[in-house]
């Protein structure tokens, strides 16, 4: 008996669903599906600078030295350097920055502060929902993706705090603060 290479077998159907269920479920997961608008890749976008800012709108200096802090940091990819914002009583942090292959970022994404300093995190609404949380369990917000909206805590003890938007860290969005 010839085959027709024109029939469609069970095998074929199978083949074609699961490229699709893996297609849906891919672009389901690197989607806004909020509603959220994202910039293009080749705009500016303001919330990727690697400055971070006191109250008063003063941009912090960005340090020259570099830590890897074990690892953590490897694959955020707009992660140069830390900002040393040490002496402000206040440091803003923006979430939902451009980075990690959309508004996925921390930034800045590594600061240094003095004791006693309050970090504010305040979302851009861009990237989807996003929160802040601490690995260590000290802190954690809820899931949120309206611009404007601010989340703080005042760091009291010296120390590196690591965290990360719990939906969003294996792409990357994750960020240290250093405490001295």
């Amino acid at each position: 008996m010839e085959r027709d290479d024109r029939s469609v077998n069970r095998r074929t159907i199978l083949r074609a669903t699961g490229a699709s269920v893996v297609g849906v479920t891919l672009a389901g997961c690197t989607g806004g599906g909020s509603g959220s608008t994202e910039q293009p890749e080749n705009e500016e976008d303001s919330s990727s600078t690697k400055t971070a800012e006191d109250e008063s709108g003063d941009a912090a200096e960005s340090s020259g030295g570099s830590s890897d802090f074990g690892g953590w940091m490897d694959n955020v990819s707009n992660f140069e350097s830390v900002t040393d914002a040490t002496g402000k009583d206040k440091v803003t942090v923006k979430v939902g920055a451009k980075g990690n292959g959309g508004a996925y970022a921390f930034a800045p994404p590594a600061i240094r502060v003095s004791s006693g300093t309050t970090v504010v995190w305040e979302w851009t609404g861009k990237g989807s929902f996003h929160n802040v949380a601490a690995k260590d369990g000290s802190f954690k917000s809820e899931q949120v993706n309206k611009k404007g909206h601010t989340f703080e805590h005042t760091f009291k003890e010296s120390g590196t705090y690591k965290y990360a938007c719990t939906p969003h860290e294996p792409m990357g969005m994750k960020g240290v603060v250093v405490v001295e």
